[in-house]
């Protein structure tokens, strides 16, 4: 399953970074590049790999990936390795998959 997020599947709203759009963004592990969380092209490709990852298409575990992310995420998780190893983990673990 492949899932594509796109932003009117998100709750929040975000900044988009327009200056950056066209930048290589997450694909997949390994990535060590600084991971921006207020930017929209940014944060769709990485909500689509933690909902693939966690096989989901709901609509309910879209929202609880972007309150982790907004509400919950610590600072001090900088990459986007980083930031999808955390969003896999803490929704695996709320989904009961741990």
């Amino acid at each position: 399953m492949s899932l594509t997020v796109k932003a009117s599947d998100l709750y929040y709203r975000y900044p988009k970074d327009t200056v950056n759009r066209h930048r290589p963004k997450f694909s997949g592990k390994p990535d060590s590049h600084p991971f921006n969380r207020d930017d929209l092209y940014e944060v769709l490709p990485m909500y689509a790999a933690v909902m693939n990852a966690l096989g989901s298409s709901q609509q309910h575990v879209l929202y609880q990936v972007e309150e982790l992310l907004i509400l919950n995420m610590p600072r001090f998780i900088e990459t986007r390795e980083q930031v999808f190893d955390f969003l896999v983990g803490c929704m695996a673990e709320q989904l009961g998959r741990r």
